[in-house]
C-alpha cells in the first residue's frame, strides 16, 4: 500500500521541518514547498492527498493558494488544512471562505495535529482520488500528446 502524500507549505524551513518528522513517523510521505508559487507548482507534480497551509507565505498567500486549488476540479474535495498563527474569528472565517477543509493555529500539538492529518486521510478515499487524478492526468497527457 502506498504511503498517502502531504504537502506542507510554510515560510518557516522550522516549521516545514518539525511537521514533516512528526507525520514522517506516521507513514506518511511528506513534500514541502516555502512560497505559494512552489505550492501550486508541487500539487501539480505530486499530486498530494493532503496540504497543509500557512496563511503568511512569500509570493502568494494561502487564501489565494487555497481558491487556485479549489478552481481544478480533480482537486475539489482535497483536504485543505490552514496552519496558520493567526488565530482570530476573521482569519478563520477567511479560510474556510476561501476553501479550506479545516483550520489549525500554531504553535501546534504534534499529537493534535496527527489526529486531524488522519482523520482526513481515509485510506479508502485517499486511493480513490489519487486514482481519479492519476487517470485525469494520463487523459490529459494523451491529448496533448495526440495534438
Amino acid at each position: 500500500m502506498e504511503e498517502p502524500v502531504v504537502l506542507v507549505v510554510d515560510d518557516s524551513p522550522t516549521v516545514r521541518k518539525i511537521v514533516q518528522l512528526t507525520l514522517q513517523r506516521e507513514r506518511i510521505r511528506v513534500v514541502t514547498a516555502g512560497d505559494g508559487l512552489s505550492a501550486l507548482a508541487t500539487v501539480a507534480d505530486e499530486q498530494p492527498d493532503l496540504i497543509l497551509l500557512d496563511i503568511m507565505l512569500p509570493k502568494m498567500d494561502g487564501y489565494n493558494i487555497c481558491q487556485v486549488v479549489r478552481k481544478n476540479m480533480a482537486y475539489r474535495d482535497l483536504p485543505i488544512i490552514m496552519l496558520s498563527g493567526k488565530d482570530g474569528l476573521f482569519d478563520k472565517m477567511r479560510g474556510k471562505l476561501a476553501g479550506s477543509t479545516e483550520y489549525m493555529t500554531k504553535p501546534f500539538d504534534s499529537a493534535e495535529l496527527v489526529q486531524t492529518v488522519k482523520r482526513h486521510l481515509d485510506m479508502t478515499l485517499v486511493r480513490e482520488r489519487a486514482a481519479q487524478r492519476a487517470a485525469q492526468y494520463q487523459r490529459k497527457m494523451q491529448r496533448r500528446l495526440a495534438y
